[in-house]
């Protein structure tokens, strides 16, 4: 794996450790870094010790990782992919058009000025496959992504935050922000509502994951929903029949599907250029009104007429 850190590869493995457990194994885990020598090494560590099979995330590896599983013939299978043109087993959603259809969604509402925020492609053949579906909608409806409206971040809202803080600081900013999953599009999110933004008014915004909190937020998240614990299953049930010599289907493609909810919404004005002062301005006056509401709030409390006892047998009085 190459890390835990993403709450979906968790889940994943929760899923995938529940299966094995069920049938008899035992699930051993190492983390790369995305860093592909240190999964070769791990490899090696883990062959060494006579692991029956590997799951390993993507189809991203060094070549002698492929000839480590060749020369020992041990199983294995991507996980996380659909790719039927090559010649290693997989399991996983086809993450290039399942981006496509996000973007398309958006384009389908009006917009034609759409950001995106990925996560690093770097090792990444996830992140890129969606990189390239995002780019395939747009460039199939005559849309242009100027090179500052596509950042790429780690998987952390920080850096999700400050992706969208430099695309809504743009003079010619963008109406809408596909992001490459949810995380980052819930930091999109926060930095759209702390700048002054409302979403969907100014601001729309798509995930990719459906995460449990996408569905709990307020306004909740348009997102791809990918079946997490099906794919891990499913992988984990390939290696199980191959040990045990029975046949199994190579390439299996788990199926997407768009789910919207209310953070995407139609592109049905210009939007609103501000500079960084006019951010500040905003959210000062924002706060000043508020602030302004509560004080009228308790003024007309405290001139509310107030009932108190005066004795037995007396009427109450208005003070």
């Amino acid at each position: 794996m190459p890390t835990i850190d993403n709450t979906m590869f968790a889940r994943g493995i929760a899923s995938l450790q529940r299966y094995l457990s069920s049938v008899g194994y035992m699930l051993f885990l190492t983390t790369s870094g995305y860093d592909l020598d240190v999964e070769l090494q791990q490899a090696r560590n883990l062959i060494g010790r006579g692991v029956d099979g590997l799951v390993l995330r993507g189809d991203c590896h060094h070549e002698g990782l492929r000839k480590l599983l060749a020369d020992n013939a041990v199983p294995f299978i991507n996980v996380g992919i659909y790719q039927p043109d090559r010649p290693y087993p997989c399991v996983g959603t086809n993450n290039e058009a399942a981006a496509h259809r996000a973007a398309g969604h958006v384009i389908e509402l009006g917009h034609r000025r759409i950001g995106i925020v990925s996560a690093l492609q770097r090792n990444n053949d996830r992140a890129g496959a969606r990189v390239a579906g995002f780019r395939r909608a747009l460039a199939e409806n005559g849309l242009e992504l100027p090179p500052e409206w596509h950042v790429e971040v780690p998987y952390t809202l920080d850096d999700a935050r400050e992706a969208a803080r430099h695309l809504l600081n743009l003079k010619n900013r963008p109406t809408a922000v596909v992001c490459g999953n949810d995380v980052i599009a819930y930091g999109v999110l926060l930095e759209a509502e702390r700048s002054g933004f409302s979403v969907p008014r100014d601001l729309s915004v798509v995930g990719f994951d459906d995460l449990d909190w996408s569905r709990h937020l307020r306004p909740s998240l348009t997102t791809i929903h990918v079946p997490t614990d099906e794919t891990w299953q499913r992988a984990g049930e390939y290696l199980v029949r191959s040990l045990a010599g029975e046949q199994t289907i190579m390439h299996r493609e788990i199926d997407f599907s768009l789910v919207v909810r209310e953070v995407d919404g139609s592109a049905s004005r210009t939007p609103e250029v501000r500079s960084s002062d006019e951010y500040q301005l905003f959210s000062h006056l924002r706060f000043s009104c508020r602030r302004d509401r509560r004080r009228r709030r308790h003024r007309r409390r405290d001139q509310q007429p107030v009932l108190r006892p005066r004795g037995d047998g007396d009427r109450h009085r208005r003070q």
